[in-house]
């Protein structure tokens, strides 16, 4: 199953929670990018130098676990799942993520975990139209700029204004890049979560589920 969507819209808690209800594996690639990015930063590498940044992209080591109860993410063997979550790694994952050839690694390395997985939630900006097109199901989720930056700015304890212009800046960036735009495929079912709970949002989507798994089977 792909879920897609900005930032704030509850991806990646929706995505947990929905992968450990139906007992599959889960796959946070905005997770990747921001291992990548945490990598650049730390390298000093200039965010607007491509070729040095896909230089650190393929010397980096990542491991991404798939367990929805305990997600992971190391970066050449450290755990680095809140190093990754600064506002430093934030501020810099679009530029990084718009390079070509570094999503072109990334795009691979996910598509070998979700062959390798017997049933698998992926989440991310890209998930329904290049990572995983075949998706038996793919779902965009969405909420009002408003709710997004409550939402996130209850994650970081950061001003709603200044976590509004941030979520701003990052649509502008991931729905403009030159290559794998955020973007909802023509086939995805669009959900507004901006009125919805957490519980209704997973409810709803594991009822889309079963009636895809019933569509299928007849």
């Amino acid at each position: 199953m792909a879920v897609d969507g900005p930032a704030g819209s509850g991806k990646s808690t929706v995505s947990r929670l929905l992968a450990s209800a139906l007992a599959a594996a889960y796959l946070d690639t905005g997770a990747m990018y921001r291992a990548v990015t945490l990598a650049v930063l730390r390298a000093g590498v200039d965010l607007a130098d491509p070729e040095g940044v896909t230089k650190v992209a393929h010397e980096a080591s990542l491991t991404c676990g798939t367990d929805p109860l305990a997600p992971s993410i190391q970066l050449d063997g450290d755990d680095v799942a809140q190093a990754i979550r600064t506002a430093e790694v934030t501020s810099a994952v679009s530029a990084v993520s718009a390079v070509p050839a570094v999503r072109q690694l990334l795009v691979a390395r996910q598509r070998q975990i979700i062959e390798e997985a017997r049933a698998i939630v992926v989440e991310g900006r890209d998930i329904g139209a290049v990572v995983a097109p075949e998706a038996q199901l793919k779902v965009f989720l969405t909420a009002s700029a408003e709710e997004r930056a409550r939402r996130r700015s209850g994650e970081n304890s950061v001003a709603a204004d200044l976590t509004a212009a941030d979520l701003a800046r990052r649509d502008r960036l991931d729905s403009t890049r030159a290559v794998d735009p955020l973007r909802r495929t023509d086939d995805a079912v669009e959900l507004d979560t901006t009125a919805m709970d957490i519980d209704t949002v997973v409810a709803t989507l594991r009822e889309l589920v079963t009636t895809r798994l019933r569509s299928s089977a007849q």
